[in-house]
């Protein structure tokens, strides 16, 4: 008989996370309900929401988003500097996509802040270091787990569909 490996998580260690996903997909609903249903200003009003949410939930901490942040991003672990920006980079790039301004520039950088940040993320679940994932900043406490490894996947794919679009 094979041991099953159950998670020490349950849903309730997500709670926050599924209901800021939750609101994200409200708001990116209410756009497209207000501006009519189209799926690429769908892809880019509910990546501009989360950015910019999830980049505000880091700002709010900020030093205890960078302490969290540099014990698995590859880049962040180098320079101070990229952590202490990042989410301003995240709100920059909310704010780009929800403008539809310079949104090939808004593309490649999901795609290149998602590409990192998962490799930080798949070397951290590798390592099966308990840590807490910073992705709401310091603001809630929510496990690095493969969750945190597809939110940044699916961002990352959403922004490299949309340049192959362009």
């Amino acid at each position: 008989m094979h041991e099953i490996n159950q998670s020490p998580y349950t849903i309730k260690n997500f709670l926050p996370l599924i209901i800021i996903l939750c609101l994200i997909v409200a708001c990116t609903v209410i756009l497209q309900l207000v501006y009519g249903f189209n799926i690429t200003e769908a892809l880019y009003d509910f990546m501009g929401v989360f950015f910019l949410v999830f980049g505000g939930f880091k700002a709010i901490n900020l030093t205890g988003f960078v302490h969290a942040y540099r014990e698995y991003d590859l880049i962040a672990k180098k320079s101070t500097l990229y952590a202490y920006l990042y989410p301003f980079l995240e709100v920059i790039v909310g704010i780009m996509y929800i403008t539809r301004s310079q949104l090939i520039v808004a593309n490649w950088i999901s795609v290149i802040l998602m590409a990192a940040s998962s490799i930080g993320v798949i070397t951290a679940l590798v390592q099966r270091k308990d840590i807490t994932c910073a992705c709401l900043g310091d603001v809630f406490k929510i496990p690095m787990t493969y969750v945190t490894l597809a939110e940044d996947i699916i961002m990352g794919l959403m922004a490299f569909f949309m340049l192959m679009k362009q």
